[in-house]
């Protein structure tokens, strides 16, 4: 055991001082090859979202991804003390993909923030598209309750089409009986074709007239 933490602290050390964007995913790789879920190696990964290079980052939220449950308190943890959008938006996409329903508050209160539009890639269509997975694979009615209070706001949201059409697909995923009236009441106050017609696909899969 003391040779497996050594090798991963040097592991983790070679990442922390990685030259190239090469040598950063090597190390990442290296790192998922051991399968430890440490708390060290979570907070490691984390630090190499905010590397300059797409591929780093990519290749360290999918580790994250892997790493769940272990990486979820830190994630959540890391996004409140950052101020960097880069960084938080990588953190957004890690934790919608794992759909923790730790992660719901997060998600849930960035798809209220209209400054989350500036981010890359465009977090608050992300933690829509988490929100619908949480759901999606839960069995507690609250968990339930909050994500659908939140997906069905979102669809309200005149800004942005985007975020609208993603919560279209994650309340098509829910699927309850109170997701269905959402979709429903939405299709009366839609004026995007492109998310009216996703509303209307929607529902006809659900076999809803």
């Amino acid at each position: 055991m003391n040779t497996i933490n050594h090798d991963i602290d040097g592991l983790i050390l070679q990442l922390n001082h990685a030259s190239t964007p090469t040598d950063a995913i090597a190390s990442i790789s290296a790192i998922a090859a051991t399968g430890i879920k440490e708390q060290s190696v979570a907070a490691a990964l984390i630090s190499a979202l905010s590397h300059h290079h797409p591929s780093v980052g990519a290749a360290a939220v999918k580790l994250l991804v892997q790493l769940a449950p272990a990486s979820v308190k830190p994630l959540i943890a890391a996004f409140h003390t950052s101020s960097d959008q880069g960084l938080q938006a990588h953190i957004i996409q890690a934790l919608a993909q794992i759909g923790d329903p730790e992660a719901i508050e997060v998600l849930a209160e960035l798809i209220g923030t209209s400054v989350a539009n500036h981010c890359q890639g465009n977090v608050r269509r992300i933690a829509a598209r988490g929100l619908g997975r949480i759901a999606q694979n839960s069995n507690n009615p609250e968990n339930i309750r909050c994500t659908l209070d939140k997906l069905t706001w979102a669809l309200s949201s005149p800004e942005d089409w985007g975020l609208r059409y993603a919560a279209v697909v994650s309340l098509a995923e829910i699927a309850t009986p109170e997701a269905l009236v959402a979709l429903q009441h939405a299709l009366t106050q839609e004026t995007d074709k492109v998310v009216l017609h996703r509303i209307t696909t929607a529902l006809e899969a659900l076999g809803v007239g």
